[in-house]
């Protein structure tokens, strides 16, 4: 039988093609190997943000059935990769009247020359101040902030947002998300003029961050202990809504070896347009809604503006702070 070697030729070539693409997209799309986790132990709903120039992440402890956790801890970082624990810095048996445990989600804003950490305990939201960052925090109030009932469904996952004016507006809420303006004492606000409303979609842990004038009302959907735990988000031209949601796919989701990705916290280095994105996902190996780790990954957006998706297997490289 004649062979054809030029037809021989071409095709051990176009398998030899089709090998290697085969091989890249498999590098590309290995999602069997994630990157490891930036805080040592089980932590979530991480709260990330920069002062002066070190990086902090504010969790919840994790590791108990039920979610519940007592006190708080605070970590810091030069260069978003080494993370250093600076201990507790609010334990409720020891600092709180009002609440002994589900110590969850906090937040922290800066202003008056001062430090605010507002979070969820006993399922209402408490605020505590400091001089200092990493703490103590004291409960200047002796009682919540927001307690439970104020609004529909669950009184938890606090976020603060500080606008380009100084004026600072507090989001918070599961089954709802509610946004209300904060006195300048940033310890008070008027009850009568929050505003409650509900994405398609949202469940908790609502974020907010401003972008070329334009504010992203983030949010997580499904339940921390389901594997699909994902991110969305909205867009508006005010702080305080109307949001309209982005059409697509969520914006960080869980794939592979990766699951339960959600309940996030973004954070722009200073002086640039980049960004990147703090969450947890269940530990890997064994992890479960329970037993959850703090990851960070880069966030995009394209030339419009809209949200790019997060590669849960890219790895963060050392950031350096500018400023």
């Amino acid at each position: 039988m004649m062979i054809n070697t030029t037809y021989t030729k071409g095709l051990l070539a176009l398998i030899a093609g089709v090998m290697l693409s085969g091989s890249v997209n498999a590098q590309v799309v290995d999602t069997l190997n994630a990157p490891p986790p930036v805080l040592k132990g089980v932590y979530a709903d991480p709260n990330i943000t920069v002062f002066g120039k070190r990086f902090y992440i504010y969790p919840t402890t994790d590791g108990t059935e039920g979610w519940l956790s007592t006190s708080f801890t605070c970590w810091s970082s030069p260069n978003l990769v080494d993370w250093k624990n600076e201990g507790v810095i609010l334990d409720l048996p020891r600092d709180l009247t009002w609440a002994k445990e589900r110590a969850w989600a906090p937040t922290i804003a800066f202003k008056n020359n001062k430090y605010y950490y507002y979070y969820s305990a006993n399922v209402n939201i408490g605020v505590a101040v400091s001089d200092k960052p990493t703490g103590p925090f004291k409960d200047p109030l002796g009682k919540p902030l927001i307690p439970k009932g104020t609004r529909p469904g669950q009184t938890i996952d606090p976020m603060v947002f500080v606008d380009d004016d100084g004026a600072a507006y507090l989001y918070w809420g599961q089954g709802q998300c509610n946004v209300a303006k904060l006195n300048e004492d940033m310890v008070s606000l008027d009850t009568s003029k929050i505003i409650s409303f509900k994405p398609t979609g949202y469940n908790e842990g609502p974020f907010v961050i401003k972008r070329k004038g334009i504010y992203y009302l983030m949010w997580s959907e499904y339940d921390t202990r389901d594997p699909r735990y994902s991110i969305a988000y909205a867009t508006s031209a005010s702080p305080m809504g109307p949001f309209k949601k982005a059409a697509g796919f969520p914006v960080l989701k869980g794939k592979g070896v990766v699951k339960g990705a959600g309940h996030h916290s973004v954070v722009q280095v200073p002086g640039k347009d980049e960004w990147y994105i703090a969450y947890h996902r269940f530990k890997i190996p064994d992890g479960d809604g329970y037993n959850r780790e703090t990851c960070i990954s880069p966030m995009r957006f394209d030339a419009q503006g809209h949200i790019l998706p997060v590669n849960v297997f890219e790895k963060v490289k050392a950031v350096s702070i500018k400023k």
